[in-house]
């Protein structure tokens, strides 16, 4: 079957295949946390985003790719974006990135502290840390250009189908994550680019586009 984004927690991943590079998705706990599993066609190295809960599920899912985990990235300090950060560290032994701003706010000290412009390598796999103020004041973003198609970015909470994260909370700025999100991804990026989203279904940046002066005028 095509790839869709379309999961629920409790239920089966979602797997796209790309030329260079292998995207699972799946959902965990009753807020339907996105973790997304990127594995790389040529080595097998793997790299998992965003360790929110459920350990046996997210085991399920690394063995579902190669059965290894190299890396893991935290988008966010969010609590429901890391009730399985150390668990699925002790149990795997991956490195641990998350950004600069958000280490000090996670169960685990991550092994790097991620700024804007930063690369991760995951076998042949390149990708780009954008690092998006507002939601949180270290949320990142983890970008690949597929150089036989379109981009992919996963996004955290910081940018939804209709909008970018939450900044109503006290710390948290819409001014900031609106403008970050318009400069670093929107600016940067094509209309093919495809989304991946820290909670519910994906997107792109071509729905999303027409919309920028809405989310700017409504301000959120």
């Amino acid at each position: 079957m095509d790839y869709t984004g379309r999961v629920t927690s409790g239920g089966p991943s979602d797997v796209r295949r790309l030329e260079g590079l292998v995207i699972r998705k799946t959902a965990v706990s009753q807020m339907q946390n996105n973790v997304y599993l990127l594995t790389c066609a040529e080595s097998d190295h793997q790299l998992l985003i965003d360790a929110a809960d459920d350990l046996p599920r997210i085991r399920r899912l690394i063995d579902e790719g190669s059965g290894r985990l190299d890396h893991v990235v935290t988008t966010h300090r969010h609590w429901d974006h890391v009730r399985a950060l150390e668990a699925v560290i002790d149990a795997t032994g991956a490195r641990s990135y998350a950004g600069a701003d958000d280490a000090d706010g996670l169960p685990v000290p991550p092994d790097v502290r991620l700024v804007d412009g930063d690369r991760i390598s995951v076998g042949a796999v390149d990708l780009e840390v954008i690092h998006l103020r507002g939601h949180t004041p270290g949320s990142v973003a983890l970008a690949y250009r597929d150089s036989t198609g379109s981009a992919h970015i996963f996004t955290g909470d910081s940018l939804f189908p209709g909008g970018v994260g939450n900044t109503r909370n006290e710390g948290q700025s819409f001014t900031s994550l609106f403008a970050d999100v318009t400069s670093r991804v929107f600016d940067r990026f094509g209309d093919d680019t495809w989304i991946y989203p820290g909670h519910g279904d994906d997107t792109t940046l071509g729905a999303e586009r027409p919309h920028l002066d809405e989310w700017r005028e409504r301000g959120w």
